[in-house]
C-alpha cells in the first residue's frame, strides 16, 4: 500500500532533520499503538540521508550490539570496533561521530531496553547531554508500548525526561483517508465498503494494508478475509493486551471484555467480575495505557457518579465485540457461523 496521510507529520520531521544536519542534535519521540504506521512515517522522512536503523528486539545487550555494529558500518560505510559489547558505549561512539557528519539514527521500539537494561537510559541520558550541542545528529526514537514510552519520556523522575524535543503521537487514520485509499483500490466502493472498513479496521494503517493486499474491499470479501482459517485478525487484540499489560493482563481483559458487551459503570463493571474492585485498572487504563475513557453526561460536576467508561481504540472495540465474543466458534472452526453473526 502505498503512503497516505502523515503529511504534518512527514514534514515536522523533516524540519527538525534540517535543524539536526546544519545546527545541533535533535531528540524527536514517536509513539503510537502497534501497528499504527510509525516505522513507515520514520523511515519515509529519511529518505535519501544517511541513516542508521536499529531495531530492539528482546535480546542479552552484548547480543543486540554485536547485531548493530555491522548495520552501522553498512549504513554509513565506516568501521565500527567489534568489541563494542553495551549499548551506552556504541550511542558514545555514534555520538562521538556525529562530530564529525551529519546522519539519521532511528532505534525502534526503544521501550524494549527497559527489559533489557535499565541503566541504559540514565547513561543515554548523560551521553546527549555532553554531546547534543556540538553533534549533528537526527535522533528518532519509536515505540509502540504506551505506558513504557510516556513513563520514559514523560515521567519527571526518569532520567530521559525533558530531553525529548518534540514529541509526536500517531492516530489512526479518519474517514477522508479511508476515502482516499478506497478510491484508488476499490473505485466502485459504496457507503457500506466505507462504513465496514472503519468498523474492521479501526483506521489502523496495518489492517487496511492486509485488506488492500487481500483485493478484497467489499464488505463480504472484508468479511471473508477476517474470518478464513489462519487469520491474522483472531488473535490480533489479545496479542496487543498482551504486550501492553505483560504478565498481568488477565484483569485487564476481563474489564475490557465487560466495557464492550455494554456494562460501561464502575459499579456494573465491578458486579460483573464477582465484586472485584477494579478502580486502579480503570485508572491506569485511561491514564497508563490511554485505551479507554471516562465520559460524563453533559453538564455534569465534576465529581459525579455517573460516569460511563467507553474503550476508545476502535479496532480493539470491534475485536472485543466480534473475536473475543465469538470465541467458541472460531475454536471450533466454525467459519461459516463466524461470518453469520458479522
Amino acid at each position: 500500500m502505498r503512503f497516505y496521510n502523515r503529511e504534518s507529520e512527514l514534514d515536522e520531521l523533516k524540519r527538525i532533520q534540517n535543524l539536526s544536519f546544519n545546527y545541533f542534535s535533535r531528540m524527536t519521540v514517536v509513539t503510537g499503538r502497534r501497528r499504527i504506521g510509525k516505522t513507515s512515517l520514520v523511515m519515509k522522512s529519511v529518505e535519501n540521508t544517511p541513516t542508521v536503523y536499529l531495531f530492539v528486539g528482546r535480546k542479552n545487550e552484548a547480543t543486540l550490539c554485536t547485531e548493530f555494529i555491522p548495520v552501522i558500518a553498512g549504513s554509513l560505510n565506516i568501521y565500527v570496533p567489534e568489541r563494542i559489547l553495551t549499548f551506552n558505549s556504541l550511542f558514545q561512539y555514534l555520538m562521538e561521530l556525529a562530530t564529525q557528519r551529519s546522519f539519521n539514527l532511528v532505534i525502534d521500539e526503544f521501550q524494549e531496553f527497559y527489559n533489557i537494561n535499565e541503566s541504559i537510559f540514565s547513561d543515554m541520558q548523560n551521553i546527549w547531554d555532553t554531546y547534543r550541542k556540538k553533534t549533528r545528529m537526527n535522533l528518532i526514537i519509536s515505540g509502540s508500548i504506551w505506558s513504557l514510552m510516556q513513563k520514559i519520556f514523560q515521567n519527571s523522575k526518569e532520567p530521559l525526561f525533558g530531553r525529548a524535543d518534540n514529541i509526536i503521537k500517531l492516530s489512526a487514520f479518519d474517514i477522508a483517508t479511508l476515502k482516499k485509499i478506497l478510491q484508488d483500490y476499490y473505485p466502485e466502493y459504496n457507503n457500506d465498503d466505507l462504513l465496514a472498513l472503519y468498523t474492521f479496521s479501526g483506521g489502523i494503517p496495518k489492517y487496511i494494508e492486509l485488506f488492500c493486499d487481500s483485493g478484497r474491499l467489499d464488505v463480504e470479501g472484508m468479511i471473508e478475509f477476517m474470518t478464513r482459517e489462519n487469520s491474522p485478525f483472531t488473535e490480533e487484540g489479545k496479542n496487543l493486551l498482551i504486550e501492553e499489560f505483560g504478565k498481568n493482563y488477565s484483569t485487564y481483559f476481563s474489564v475490557l471484555s465487560v466495557i464492550s458487551g455494554g456494562i460501561n459503570t464502575q459499579p456494573g463493571i465491578e458486579s460483573a467480575l464477582g465484586n472485584k474492585s477494579v478502580g486502579g485498572q480503570l485508572k491506569r487504563l485511561i491514564e497508563d495505557y490511554n485505551i479507554i475513557v471516562r465520559q460524563r453526561p453533559v453538564f455534569s460536576k465534576e465529581r459525579t457518579q455517573a460516569v460511563r467508561y467507553e474503550i476508545q481504540d476502535n479496532f480493539i472495540r470491534f475485536w472485543f465485540n466480534y473475536f473475543d465474543r465469538h470465541r467458541s466458534l472460531i475454536e471450533s472452526q466454525s467459519t461459516t457461523l463466524l461470518k453469520e453473526v458479522a
